[in-house]
């Protein structure tokens, strides 16, 4: 049992009990949601934009994501369900008049005031810190605490008086199951979407289909006796059991 020099190990050094796991400090978690860029990691400074998941961006770090989607860069499957500049919106910050921020730091030996919030909400003044939950329209961008939507209910937007749906809430640094729900809205949205516009698209190739078989008729038009017209229509004809639409030749004789 003895180990160099002749030392007996403890109990605690022969038996490995379970891992400790490491408590997550809290107001480090909230200060970096809110006060940094998901992509960048950089400080938010407006424009600041917002995703269909209420994660908070840099706009430019969202445009140059967009244009350089590395493979190697990690952050970037936390910005993977954008797709277009179109998948974010600009925020309508409301201004907190306590936060001063770096202002006066002229020698640099001044930090950013974290612990206080950049933003409150314009309705009831609550700080947008993390301790309070808050949302924005997607309609509009504007940002209000939770707490001023259920207070004050509106079909209308507080700030700006546009017009919002449910659908448009979207809370912002959410827990998972509002991750989840977001999610599900989103993918949901995108394929209403996809559906409309697909229509247009088949009825395009459709015309497009019908001006070929025209030309092609044009072309194949047969040698006819003096006095016999010749014309094109769009008709329904049977060929091998089935109807299908063909581009037909009308003969009328004089």
């Amino acid at each position: 049992m003895g180990c160099d020099g002749g030392t007996i190990p403890k109990r605690h050094e022969l038996v490995k009990g379970p891992k400790k796991v490491e408590k997550v400090d809290k107001d480090a978690e909230l200060v970096a949601q809110w006060n940094y860029c998901t992509l960048s990691q950089e400080i938010l400074r407006r424009p600041i934009v917002a995703c269909e998941l209420g994660r908070l961006y840099n706009k430019d770090a969202v445009i140059e994501f967009l244009l350089d989607k590395s493979a190697e860069k990690a952050l970037g499957k936390a910005a993977s369900h954008i797709k277009s500049i179109k998948n974010v919106t600009e925020l309508r910050l409301s201004d907190n008049p306590a936060w001063e921020g770096d202002k006066g730091n002229t020698k640099g030996d001044k930090h950013d005031d974290l612990q206080r919030a950049r933003f409150i909400c314009p309705v009831v003044g609550l700080e947008m810190n993390g301790r309070h939950r808050f949302c924005f329209l997607r309609c509009c961008g504007c940002v209000f605490s939770e707490r001023a939507l259920k207070e004050i209910k509106a079909e209308v937007c507080h700030t700006c008086g546009a017009a919002f749906q449910e659908d448009d809430v979207i809370v912002l640094n959410g827990t998972k199951e509002d991750v989840e729900v977001l999610k599900t809205r989103m993918e949901e949205r995108r394929l209403r979407a996809k559906l409309e516009k697909k229509p247009q698209g088949h009825q395009k190739l459709w015309q497009q289909s019908l001006k070929k078989s025209a030309l092609i008729l044009e072309r194949r038009k047969p040698t006819l006796l003096p006095g016999v017209q010749v014309g094109h229509t769009a008709a329904t004809v049977s060929c091998s059991g089935s109807w299908r639409p063909r581009a037909c030749i009308l003969v009328s004789l004089q």
